[in-house]
């Protein structure tokens, strides 16, 4: 029987970060961040099979196992994954994401489906996106077919896409029906090459999902001796940047971070916005973010000296 996705809580944990492998980071320390992300009442949750390989779904399939399964909303991915256990750059790589493989074959789809439910030890997924389809926009449409035949089914409930990038997305709002969509680090406070398509897309009322909102790293404090942008040590510009902006928010006496988290979560357009902690620590820090006081002469600062301006750029995929 189809079902229709209801539930787009404001907050949600993004689980990328918790399918980095052992020895950096075990099952315990991984599966106690979901824990306290519940106990702190967030109840969205996204990952996919790319994340460890599998070995983030496990981990949040067991975390939630004592949470009844209306509560929450589940959100995975289908198109791409690694093998079991490794990280984008695991030993022997001479290249950032070297072993990953992509398939958007209606075959392949249904198994990876399956084998989420699996891992995730649910019969049911809220939300599956097409996973990074920047550069398989013909063959993902095969995917897409088959979500929507397993959402008929009431095994999926909303078909999305999920990119780091706002131009693929563009691309297939204009070729097939989705339901929603996952955008990373395309709408913060250095880069919203994203605004224009969010605010389409909220306009014809399909939810936006936006993650990446520290831009991997570079946001999340100021200031930092490595710094990164896309997932890659930032350039001279992008420090640059990013120096101008924590200066603005210290004169105000707000934390970088607030500012960047706060910032996405004032756009009305966007239904849900993703957490990415690795620790308890982040996590606390993440939610002392959301809640810290802004003054609006802040955003008036930082809009007046041209901070929020667009900025373009091309992002290494996670």
């Amino acid at each position: 029987m189809k079902y229709a996705l209801t539930r787009w809580p404001r907050l949600g944990l993004g689980c990328a970060s918790l399918g980095t492998p052992p020895p950096l980071l075990d099952d315990d320390d991984a599966e106690a961040v979901i824990h306290a992300a519940i106990e702190r009442g967030i109840r969205f949750f996204d990952v996919a099979p790319l994340y460890g390989g599998g070995l983030a779904e496990e981990r949040l399939g067991r975390a939630l196992a004592a949470l009844p399964r209306d509560e929450y909303t589940l959100c995975t991915k289908v198109g791409v994954t690694r093998p079991y256990g490794q990280s984008a750059m695991p030993h022997g790589a001479t290249r950032r994401r070297q072993f990953d493989r992509w398939d958007y074959s209606a075959a392949a789809t249904r198994v990876s489906i399956q084998s989420s439910l699996g891992r995730l030890a649910t019969d049911r997924l809220d939300v599956v996106h097409l996973h990074d389809v920047e550069d398989h926009l013909d063959t993902c449409l095969s995917a897409h077919e088959e979500l929507s035949r397993l959402r008929d089914e009431g095994v999926v409930g909303a078909v999305g896409i999920g990119s780091n990038l706002a131009a693929p997305v563009a691309a297939l709002l204009d070729r097939a029906p989705f339901d929603a969509f996952l955008l990373a680090g395309c709408y913060t406070l250095l880069d919203d090459s994203g605004r224009a398509l969010i605010a389409a897309a909220h306009a014809r009322g399909a939810a936006v999902i936006a993650g990446g909102v520290f831009n991997s790293g570079v946001l999340a404090a100021w200031p930092q001796r490595d710094p990164t942008f896309g997932y890659e040590p930032a350039e001279a510009a992008i420090v640059a940047r990013t120096a101008r902006i924590a200066s603005i928010c210290e004169r105000h006496g707000v934390p970088l971070a607030a500012a960047a988290l706060q910032f996405v979560l004032a756009n009305p357009a966007i239904t849900t916005v993703l957490l990415g902690p690795r620790t308890v620590a982040e996590l606390d820090a993440n939610l002392a973010a959301a809640e810290c006081a802004i003054p609006a002469e802040l955003w008036a600062d930082l809009a007046r000296e041209r901070a929020l301006a667009p900025q373009e750029s091309v992002r290494k995929r996670h």
